[in-house]
């Protein structure tokens, strides 16, 4: 995935529900070890509007993909067409 997301990806779990549900994801990403309260209904929203999904090893490497200097439990890259 390299260092950095693309710029005009989000993070956060509100901002990436909406992008799935408006058709505006490409790509998610949930972080393993975020709360599976938020992250197993964002999964299933993928899974229902077939938006890819792709879990990272933490909630700090997200947040450093997405140049946070917190922590982040999703994030969405939109379709860039």
């Amino acid at each position: 995935m390299g260092n950095k997301l693309p710029v005009g990806c989000l993070a956060g779990a509100k901002q990436t529900r909406k992008a799935i549900l408006n058709g505006t994801a490409e790509t998610v990403l949930l972080a393993t070890d975020a709360d599976p309260a938020l992250t197993e209904p964002l999964e299933r929203l993928c899974l229902e509007h077939q938006v890819r999904c792709t879990w990272i090893s933490s909630m700090r490497e997200l947040g450093e993909l997405c140049h946070l200097k917190v922590g982040a439990a999703a994030a969405v890259c939109p379709h860039t067409t």
